[in-house]
């Protein structure tokens, strides 16, 4: 298991099913990870001593999730300096997913967040573990097996659609 650690955060517990797939994926590369609500809005102490903490709390990089408004990704960018990649929900009061994508997105100069696709949170299990891989051999090698298996699984349905024609 790797020494690194992952903070998953998100908005609401609404947002767990879209967000569980960063833990699952994680978990899968033998990245430690921890998971809970911080809402920008409901429970802005919790989000500053969440991300103010966080360094110290032995996490390496914060997977934050959040629809609507999507503030969450951005405050927590300005309160540390751990990488932080947004993830945004599409909520049930949101408009198509558009206004999550919007605010992740367009952060000011300063204070950058990765963000991946709107419901997005594999690919940001992935990046988290790219990260980590750049500072971890052994989590490298895993991010590289992952990949080589995407590869052969690709190749092996074009030989299948290959063979119907």
């Amino acid at each position: 298991m790797s020494n690194a650690k992952v903070g998953i955060i998100m908005g609401s517990d609404s947002d767990l099913p879209v967000m569980q797939p960063a833990a699952n994926f994680l978990s899968d590369m033998g990245i430690d990870f921890e998971m809970t609500v911080v809402s920008a809005h409901r429970t802005p102490d919790r989000m500053f001593d969440y991300a103010r903490s966080a360094r110290a709390n032995g996490i390496n990089v914060i997977i934050a999730g959040a629809g609507g408004a999507a503030h969450l990704p951005g405050m927590v960018a300005s309160l540390t300096t751990l990488p932080v990649i947004g993830v945004p929900v599409k909520s049930s009061n949101s408009i198509d997913g558009w206004d999550s994508i919007l605010s992740i997105l367009q952060m000011p100069n300063g204070i950058p967040v990765a963000t991946v696709a709107l419901n997005g949170a594999k690919n940001a299990g992935i990046l988290s573990a790219s990260i980590i891989g750049a500072f971890d051999d052994s989590v490298a090698q895993k991010m590289e097996n992952y990949k080589r298996d995407m590869v052969e699984a690709v190749l092996a349905k074009a030989k299948n659609v290959e063979d119907i024609s």
